[in-house]
């Protein structure tokens, strides 16, 4: 009995240029993908980080202005840009919007802190607490000694690569003072 091995060759062959082109087509289509996912939510973690960011110093802003109205003896000077009012200490606090700054800072005695920055615009008002007739409006105030009422309202925004991208809701308070008369 002979026995006689057998050996299959395989006929190897190579990849052809035409699939390489597919894959490498393909593999471009899928980091062009990836890179635009990234891109994006890059973008949207930066936008979602100053609005909160934003967020939180209007609510400081906020809170800290409300505190010293409502405590405050009496306003001593009002205009659109910038409140002066006497503290329950008797000590002035200075409330300032620069517009060229964009920022919102409050003075007492030597002390200088910038509650807001980034904000497009403030207004400051001083009126009554009386009612208009069958609104919620207050009357307006001829002076501030006879203020009893301060009204505010801001907008801030932010820019993310050169465009402005968050911009907060207008914030704005009708803030009585508690303590005058």
């Amino acid at each position: 009995m002979v026995s006689k091995i057998t050996s299959t060759k395989r006929h190897l062959r190579g990849t052809s240029i035409a699939e390489v082109l597919i894959a490498a087509g393909i593999t471009g289509i899928l980091v062009l993908v990836l890179v635009s996912i990234s891109v994006l939510s890059g973008r949207s973690f930066a936008a979602f980080y100053n609005y909160v960011d934003l967020d939180d110093n209007n609510r400081i802003a906020m809170d800290t202005l409300t505190r010293d109205l409502r405590e405050c003896n009496r306003v001593i000077a009002c205009s659109a840009s910038q409140l002066v009012v006497e503290d329950s200490d008797g000590v002035s606090i200075t409330y300032a919007f620069n517009s060229g700054s964009k920022t919102l800072t409050r003075t007492k005695g030597a002390s200088v802190r910038t509650l807001l920055a980034g904000c497009d615009a403030l207004t400051f008002a001083i009126a009554q607490r009386n009612p208009i007739g069958g609104t919620y409006n207050v009357y307006p105030t001829a002076t501030p000694v006879t203020a009893k009422v301060v009204n505010v309202s801001w907008n801030c925004s932010r820019m993310i690569l050169g465009h402005k991208a968050n911009t907060e809701n207008v914030q704005t308070a009708r803030i009585v003072i508690r303590r005058q008369g």
